[in-house]
Protein backbone atom coordinates (compact mmCIF):
# COMPACT_ATOMS: atom_id res chain seq x y z
CA UNK A 1 0.00 0.00 0.00
CA UNK A 2 1.81 3.13 -1.11
CA UNK A 3 1.31 6.80 -1.64
CA UNK A 4 4.03 9.23 -2.68
CA UNK A 5 3.89 12.95 -3.40
CA UNK A 6 6.27 14.57 -5.88
CA UNK A 7 8.44 11.43 -5.92
CA UNK A 8 8.28 8.57 -8.41
CA UNK A 9 10.32 5.87 -10.02
CA UNK A 10 12.15 7.00 -12.98
CA UNK A 11 15.67 7.42 -15.42
CA UNK A 12 19.60 9.01 -15.12
CA UNK A 13 20.39 12.20 -13.25
CA UNK A 14 23.16 14.51 -12.06
CA UNK A 15 24.74 15.85 -8.91
CA UNK A 16 23.31 13.22 -6.56
CA UNK A 17 24.89 12.24 -3.25
CA UNK A 18 23.86 9.82 -0.53
CA UNK A 19 24.81 9.48 3.10
CA UNK A 20 24.30 6.32 5.11
CA UNK A 21 23.89 6.40 8.89
CA UNK A 22 27.64 5.89 9.34
CA UNK A 23 28.32 9.02 7.25
CA UNK A 24 25.97 11.31 9.20
CA UNK A 25 26.72 13.53 12.13
CA UNK A 26 25.01 12.77 15.42
CA UNK A 27 22.61 15.71 15.16
CA UNK A 28 21.27 14.59 11.77
CA UNK A 29 20.77 11.01 12.95
CA UNK A 30 18.97 12.22 16.06
CA UNK A 31 16.71 14.54 14.06
CA UNK A 32 15.78 11.76 11.62
CA UNK A 33 15.14 9.31 14.45
CA UNK A 34 12.88 11.81 16.17
CA UNK A 35 10.99 12.64 12.96
CA UNK A 36 10.59 8.98 12.06
CA UNK A 37 9.19 8.09 15.49
CA UNK A 38 6.91 11.14 15.48
CA UNK A 39 5.39 10.39 12.08
CA UNK A 40 5.10 6.66 12.77
CA UNK A 41 3.13 7.39 15.94
CA UNK A 42 0.83 9.69 13.95
CA UNK A 43 0.25 6.93 11.42
CA UNK A 44 -0.46 4.36 14.16
CA UNK A 45 -2.96 6.73 15.79
CA UNK A 46 -4.60 7.64 12.48
CA UNK A 47 -3.65 11.30 13.00
CA UNK A 48 -4.02 12.44 9.39
CA UNK A 49 -4.42 16.06 10.44
CA UNK A 50 -1.05 16.05 12.18
CA UNK A 51 0.60 14.32 9.24
CA UNK A 52 -0.84 16.84 6.78
CA UNK A 53 0.33 19.76 8.93
CA UNK A 54 3.84 18.30 8.93
CA UNK A 55 3.99 17.61 5.17
CA UNK A 56 5.75 19.46 2.36
CA UNK A 57 3.44 21.94 0.58
CA UNK A 58 3.01 19.76 -2.54
CA UNK A 59 1.72 16.90 -0.41
CA UNK A 60 -0.29 18.95 2.08
CA UNK A 61 -2.28 20.55 -0.75
CA UNK A 62 -3.57 17.15 -1.89
CA UNK A 63 -3.50 14.78 1.05
CA UNK A 64 -6.48 12.58 0.23
CA UNK A 65 -4.39 9.65 -1.02
CA UNK A 66 -2.20 9.38 2.05
CA UNK A 67 -5.11 10.16 4.34
CA UNK A 68 -7.07 7.27 2.89
CA UNK A 69 -4.12 4.90 3.16
CA UNK A 70 -3.53 5.78 6.81
CA UNK A 71 -7.18 5.17 7.68
CA UNK A 72 -7.16 1.83 5.85
CA UNK A 73 -4.06 0.64 7.70
CA UNK A 74 -4.78 2.03 11.16
CA UNK A 75 -6.49 -1.14 12.39
CA UNK A 76 -3.30 -3.09 11.67
CA UNK A 77 -0.88 -0.53 13.13
CA UNK A 78 -2.90 0.74 16.11
CA UNK A 79 -0.93 0.42 19.35
CA UNK A 80 2.27 -0.67 17.61
CA UNK A 81 5.72 0.89 17.95
CA UNK A 82 8.14 1.45 15.12
CA UNK A 83 11.78 0.40 15.21
CA UNK A 84 13.81 2.49 12.80
CA UNK A 85 16.40 1.02 10.45
CA UNK A 86 19.56 3.06 9.71
CA UNK A 87 18.40 6.08 7.67
CA UNK A 88 19.64 7.48 4.38
CA UNK A 89 20.06 11.12 3.34
CA UNK A 90 19.76 11.91 -0.37
CA UNK A 91 20.77 15.24 -1.86
CA UNK A 92 20.42 16.51 -5.42
CA UNK A 93 21.50 19.90 -6.77
CA UNK A 94 19.23 19.94 -9.81
CA UNK A 95 15.96 18.44 -11.00
CA UNK A 96 16.56 15.58 -13.45
CA UNK A 97 14.41 13.14 -15.37
CA UNK A 98 16.13 10.38 -13.43
CA UNK A 99 18.12 10.59 -10.22
CA UNK A 100 20.11 7.63 -8.93
CA UNK A 101 21.56 7.53 -5.45
CA UNK A 102 24.21 4.91 -4.62
CA UNK A 103 24.42 4.59 -0.85
CA UNK A 104 27.14 2.81 1.10
CA UNK A 105 29.99 0.60 -0.02
CA UNK A 106 29.75 -1.34 -3.28
CA UNK A 107 31.98 -4.32 -4.03
CA UNK A 108 33.25 -5.93 -7.22
CA UNK A 109 29.95 -7.83 -7.49
CA UNK A 110 27.74 -4.83 -6.78
CA UNK A 111 25.85 -4.13 -3.59
CA UNK A 112 26.97 -5.21 -0.16
CA UNK A 113 25.03 -5.99 3.02
CA UNK A 114 24.63 -2.34 4.10
CA UNK A 115 24.30 -0.59 0.73
CA UNK A 116 21.20 0.56 -1.12
CA UNK A 117 20.26 2.22 -4.39
CA UNK A 118 17.38 4.67 -4.84
CA UNK A 119 16.03 5.63 -8.27
CA UNK A 120 13.65 8.58 -8.46
CA UNK A 121 12.26 10.66 -11.29
CA UNK A 122 11.74 14.41 -11.53
CA UNK A 123 13.03 14.90 -8.01
CA UNK A 124 13.33 18.65 -7.28
CA UNK A 125 16.67 19.93 -6.01
CA UNK A 126 16.85 19.51 -2.26
CA UNK A 127 17.84 17.37 0.68
CA UNK A 128 15.77 14.28 1.41
CA UNK A 129 15.83 11.36 3.80
CA UNK A 130 14.45 7.83 3.77
CA UNK A 131 13.46 6.45 7.16
CA UNK A 132 12.11 2.89 7.31
CA UNK A 133 10.48 1.59 10.49
CA UNK A 134 9.56 -2.01 11.29
CA UNK A 135 6.55 -2.83 13.43
CA UNK A 136 5.22 -6.02 14.97
CA UNK A 137 1.42 -6.03 14.85
CA UNK A 138 -1.43 -8.44 15.56
CA UNK A 139 -1.66 -8.88 11.78
CA UNK A 140 2.03 -9.73 11.40
CA UNK A 141 5.09 -7.61 10.56
CA UNK A 142 4.68 -4.26 8.79
CA UNK A 143 7.02 -1.61 7.44
CA UNK A 144 6.25 2.10 7.41
CA UNK A 145 8.60 3.94 5.08
CA UNK A 146 8.85 7.73 5.19
CA UNK A 147 10.30 9.97 2.52
CA UNK A 148 11.23 13.26 4.22
CA UNK A 149 12.43 16.59 2.83
CA UNK A 150 14.43 19.11 4.82
CA UNK A 151 12.74 22.52 4.83
CA UNK A 152 14.67 24.93 7.00
CA UNK A 153 15.60 23.02 10.13
CA UNK A 154 12.62 20.64 9.92
CA UNK A 155 12.20 17.27 8.21
CA UNK A 156 8.77 17.36 6.56
CA UNK A 157 6.81 14.40 5.23
CA UNK A 158 7.10 14.02 1.45
CA UNK A 159 5.92 10.45 0.95
CA UNK A 160 4.56 7.48 2.85
CA UNK A 161 4.54 3.74 2.16
CA UNK A 162 2.82 1.19 4.40
CA UNK A 163 3.40 -2.47 3.63
CA UNK A 164 2.52 -5.78 5.23
CA UNK A 165 5.52 -8.05 5.60
CA UNK A 166 3.47 -11.18 4.90
CA UNK A 167 1.26 -12.30 2.06
CA UNK A 168 -1.35 -15.02 2.66
CA UNK A 169 0.39 -15.71 5.98
CA UNK A 170 3.93 -16.08 4.59
CA UNK A 171 6.97 -13.80 4.42
CA UNK A 172 9.29 -13.11 1.51
CA UNK A 173 11.77 -15.84 2.42
CA UNK A 174 8.99 -18.45 2.29
CA UNK A 175 8.13 -17.34 -1.24
CA UNK A 176 11.79 -17.58 -2.26
CA UNK A 177 11.90 -21.16 -0.97
CA UNK A 178 8.68 -22.04 -2.82
CA UNK A 179 9.97 -20.38 -6.01
CA UNK A 180 13.04 -22.63 -5.90
CA UNK A 181 10.81 -25.67 -5.32
CA UNK A 182 8.68 -24.81 -8.34
CA UNK A 183 11.80 -24.22 -10.38
CA UNK A 184 13.06 -27.66 -9.38
CA UNK A 185 9.77 -29.16 -10.60
CA UNK A 186 10.13 -27.45 -13.95
CA UNK A 187 7.26 -25.05 -13.18
CA UNK A 188 9.01 -21.91 -14.44
CA UNK A 189 5.87 -19.73 -14.50
CA UNK A 190 5.03 -20.47 -10.87
CA UNK A 191 8.65 -19.94 -9.88
CA UNK A 192 8.82 -16.56 -11.61
CA UNK A 193 5.53 -15.36 -10.12
CA UNK A 194 6.63 -16.40 -6.62
CA UNK A 195 9.93 -14.54 -7.06
CA UNK A 196 7.88 -11.48 -7.98
CA UNK A 197 5.87 -11.84 -4.76
CA UNK A 198 9.05 -12.36 -2.72
CA UNK A 199 10.65 -9.17 -4.05
CA UNK A 200 7.46 -7.21 -3.37
CA UNK A 201 7.43 -8.36 0.24
CA UNK A 202 11.15 -7.98 0.95
CA UNK A 203 11.63 -4.52 -0.56
CA UNK A 204 9.90 -1.81 1.52
CA UNK A 205 10.01 0.69 -1.36
CA UNK A 206 9.53 0.16 -5.11
CA UNK A 207 12.33 2.61 -5.93
CA UNK A 208 14.85 1.04 -3.52
CA UNK A 209 17.11 -1.92 -4.23
CA UNK A 210 19.52 -3.81 -1.99
CA UNK A 211 21.87 -6.75 -2.36
CA UNK A 212 19.01 -9.09 -1.43
CA UNK A 213 16.51 -7.67 -3.92
CA UNK A 214 19.17 -7.49 -6.65
CA UNK A 215 19.87 -11.20 -6.15
CA UNK A 216 16.16 -12.01 -6.33
CA UNK A 217 15.84 -9.95 -9.50
CA UNK A 218 18.77 -11.77 -11.11
CA UNK A 219 17.33 -15.16 -10.14
CA UNK A 220 13.88 -14.27 -11.46
CA UNK A 221 15.22 -12.83 -14.72
CA UNK A 222 16.52 -16.26 -15.67
CA UNK A 223 12.94 -17.52 -15.50
CA UNK A 224 11.08 -14.53 -16.94
CA UNK A 225 8.49 -16.06 -19.29
CA UNK A 226 8.10 -14.86 -22.86
CA UNK A 227 4.45 -15.91 -22.92
CA UNK A 228 3.25 -13.65 -20.08
CA UNK A 229 2.96 -9.84 -20.20
CA UNK A 230 6.02 -8.30 -18.54
CA UNK A 231 7.44 -4.75 -18.39
CA UNK A 232 4.67 -3.21 -20.45
CA UNK A 233 4.71 -5.91 -23.12
CA UNK A 234 1.38 -7.50 -24.06
CA UNK A 235 0.77 -11.09 -25.15
CA UNK A 236 -2.15 -12.74 -26.92
CA UNK A 237 -3.98 -15.67 -25.34
CA UNK A 238 -6.00 -17.93 -27.63
CA UNK A 239 -9.50 -18.69 -26.33
CA UNK A 240 -12.93 -19.57 -27.75
CA UNK A 241 -11.69 -19.50 -31.33
CA UNK A 242 -10.30 -15.97 -30.93
CA UNK A 243 -7.69 -14.26 -28.79
CA UNK A 244 -7.46 -11.92 -25.82
CA UNK A 245 -4.62 -9.42 -25.36
CA UNK A 246 -3.23 -9.78 -21.85
CA UNK A 247 -1.68 -6.64 -20.34
CA UNK A 248 -0.70 -7.85 -16.86
CA UNK A 249 -0.43 -11.06 -14.85
CA UNK A 250 0.69 -10.86 -11.23
CA UNK A 251 0.07 -12.45 -7.80
CA UNK A 252 -2.06 -10.71 -5.17
CA UNK A 253 -3.73 -11.69 -1.93
CA UNK A 254 -7.53 -11.81 -2.12
CA UNK A 255 -9.08 -12.60 1.24
CA UNK A 256 -6.72 -15.16 2.74
CA UNK A 257 -5.58 -16.71 -0.56
CA UNK A 258 -2.79 -15.86 -2.96
CA UNK A 259 -4.59 -15.44 -6.28
CA UNK A 260 -3.47 -14.62 -9.78
CA UNK A 261 -4.68 -11.33 -11.27
CA UNK A 262 -5.05 -11.24 -15.06
CA UNK A 263 -5.83 -8.02 -16.92
CA UNK A 264 -6.70 -7.91 -20.60
CA UNK A 265 -7.93 -5.40 -23.16
CA UNK A 266 -11.66 -5.18 -23.85
CA UNK A 267 -13.56 -2.97 -26.26
CA UNK A 268 -16.36 -2.24 -23.78
CA UNK A 269 -17.20 -3.42 -20.27
CA UNK A 270 -20.67 -1.84 -20.13
CA UNK A 271 -22.15 -5.12 -21.34
CA UNK A 272 -21.45 -7.08 -18.16
CA UNK A 273 -22.72 -10.37 -19.59
CA UNK A 274 -20.19 -10.12 -22.41
CA UNK A 275 -17.43 -9.05 -20.01
CA UNK A 276 -18.22 -11.95 -17.69
CA UNK A 277 -18.07 -14.40 -20.59
CA UNK A 278 -14.74 -12.94 -21.64
CA UNK A 279 -13.38 -13.24 -18.12
CA UNK A 280 -14.41 -16.88 -17.92
CA UNK A 281 -12.85 -17.62 -21.29
CA UNK A 282 -9.55 -15.99 -20.24
CA UNK A 283 -9.38 -17.91 -16.96
CA UNK A 284 -10.13 -21.25 -18.58
CA UNK A 285 -7.65 -20.67 -21.40
CA UNK A 286 -4.93 -19.56 -18.99
CA UNK A 287 -5.27 -22.66 -16.82
CA UNK A 288 -5.45 -24.89 -19.90
CA UNK A 289 -2.24 -23.37 -21.23
CA UNK A 290 -0.44 -23.34 -17.87
CA UNK A 291 -1.89 -26.16 -15.73
CA UNK A 292 0.95 -25.67 -13.21
CA UNK A 293 -0.93 -22.58 -11.93
CA UNK A 294 -3.34 -24.92 -10.12
CA UNK A 295 -0.52 -25.86 -7.72
CA UNK A 296 0.40 -22.29 -6.76
CA UNK A 297 -2.75 -20.15 -6.59
CA UNK A 298 -6.08 -20.34 -4.81
CA UNK A 299 -7.96 -18.67 -7.64
CA UNK A 300 -7.82 -16.29 -10.58
CA UNK A 301 -9.25 -12.80 -10.92
CA UNK A 302 -9.77 -11.85 -14.57
CA UNK A 303 -10.31 -8.15 -15.30
CA UNK A 304 -11.57 -6.86 -18.62
CA UNK A 305 -10.29 -3.28 -19.04
CA UNK A 306 -11.58 -0.92 -21.72
CA UNK A 307 -9.75 2.01 -23.33
CA UNK A 308 -11.05 4.47 -20.72
CA UNK A 309 -9.66 2.37 -17.87
CA UNK A 310 -13.00 1.05 -16.67
CA UNK A 311 -12.86 -2.60 -15.75
CA UNK A 312 -15.07 -5.55 -14.90
CA UNK A 313 -13.66 -8.35 -12.77
CA UNK A 314 -14.58 -11.94 -12.03
CA UNK A 315 -13.08 -14.14 -9.31
CA UNK A 316 -13.10 -17.92 -9.59
CA UNK A 317 -11.58 -20.43 -7.20
CA UNK A 318 -8.98 -22.52 -8.98
CA UNK A 319 -10.87 -25.74 -8.23
CA UNK A 320 -13.91 -24.37 -10.10
CA UNK A 321 -12.05 -23.49 -13.30
CA UNK A 322 -12.56 -26.46 -15.58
Amino acid sequence: MAVVAALAVGSTGLAETCQTASDMDAATKAALSAAGTKYFDMVAKGDTTGLQQNSIPALASDFSGIGGTVKEQQSALAGSKGTARPPFVLQTDATAARSEFFCGVFGSKGQTADSATFTLSNLPAGKYAVVILDATTAKGPYTVSLVLQQLGSDWKLGGLYIKAGQSAGHDGNWYVTKAKEYQGKGQAHNAWLYYVEARTLISPLPFMSTAVTDKLYDDSQKLQPADLPVDGKTVDLAANGGSFRLTAVFPEVVGSDLDLIVRYQATDVADTNKAYAGNMAVMKALVAKFPELKDAFGGIVARAVDASGRDYGTLMAMKDIK
